[in-house]
């Protein structure tokens, strides 16, 4: 197959890419670089430096690729960011995603995997999540990323695209050459190994939360675990589209990653405590049944494996992508 993966030289993208690669597929990334990195470009896959708003622009590189599908990756993707910039985040996320699917239609490509988030349902009533719950998201980027789908739905209901949205939370890990590289880092577990290899000290906000040890609890799922979810999809479209949930439907506790980071790295944190942030649910876990169900996808690949992976890939990568 010959695909095209937006925002593939990001951290999940780069992945989604390199294993796409690695089954024989053709692959062209389009990026603008501004928060991915070329270096993580995987060797293979061809590189058109462009805006994911530039709907001309997608629709040549899906004629030069002569690509038959999309994974459509290029978002923002902070949600704190996204609270002092909504305007930006409604700008790249939904007019990135219209352009996608301008492009798609020029270009007449049938088939779109679009990388969405847990976000979209805010502050769940339950848990685990499941996709049948409301729909309410908290913050602008969970607002931006439910737009693009419902972008999409109108577009299949016309009948010009058939599409999978994949909602998650919190990748992490590394497989082989890609890691994760963000400047600002806001993610805990680059942040956790980041403070044990320093020496320096990890927060953790909030110990009074009706969980096991009083810290929040999260989904977290390895990269390459999730960039099979969405070879999965691709493989299935058209005759299975939907929303599908990519979680573990346990989750882990802050305290319990920063546990494994230390198993890991057999280096101590420094742990501080802070005062728990506003909208912070104690719980976010999404359920994985459907996505079982309906594309033979279940993690297979454990926190601390990703852990042990983020470790080895930040020593070998100290400067991350960078030379």
């Amino acid at each position: 197959m010959r695909i095209l993966v937006t925002g593939g030289a990001g951290y999940i993208g780069s992945v989604i890419a390199a294993r796409l690669l690695a089954r024989g597929d053709s692959v062209v990334v389009y990026d603008d670089l501004s928060r991915g990195h070329a270096a993580a470009v995987p060797a293979g896959a061809a590189l058109v430096e462009g805006d994911v708003r530039d709907a001309a622009g997608l629709a040549d590189a899906l004629r030069r690729g002569r690509c038959e599908a999309i994974v459509h990756m290029a978002a923002l993707a902070e949600v704190g960011e996204s609270v002092l910039q909504p305007e930006r985040y409604q700008d790249v996320n939904v007019g990135g995603t219209a352009a996608v699917i301008e492009a798609a239609r020029a270009a007449g490509i049938g088939r779109l995997v679009f990388s969405s988030t847990a976000a979209v349902y805010g502050s769940p009533r339950r848990t685990p999540i499941g996709e049948d719950d409301p729909l309410a998201p908290a913050n602008p980027y969970g607002e931006t990323k439910l737009a693009g789908e419902r972008l999409l739905t109108r577009a299949r209901s016309s009948g010009e695209l058939a599409f999978t949205a994949l909602r998650y939370f919190n990748a992490c890990g590394a497989d082989g050459a890609c890691g994760e590289d963000h400047d600002p880092e806001t993610h805990l577990v680059p942040l956790a190994l980041r403070a044990a290899r320093d020496g320096t000290v990890i927060r953790v906000f909030g110990t009074d939360y009706p969980t096991a040890d009083g810290s929040c609890v999260r989904d977290y799922v390895h990269v390459a675990d999730l960039a099979d979810a969405h070879i999965a999809a691709l493989e299935a479209l058209p005759h299975v589209q939907g929303s599908f949930n990519l979680g573990t439907s346990t989750g882990a506790s802050v305290h319990r990653v920063l546990d494994v980071v230390e198993a890991v790295t057999g280096l101590p944190l420094q742990r501080e405590t802070a005062e728990r942030r506003a909208g912070d649910p104690p719980v976010l876990v999404a359920s994985n049944l459907k996505a079982a169900e309906s594309l033979g996808w279940r993690p297979r690949r454990s926190l601390r494996g990703a852990i042990t992976e983020a470790w080895g890939w930040m020593q070998s990568h100290p400067h991350g992508h960078s030379a």
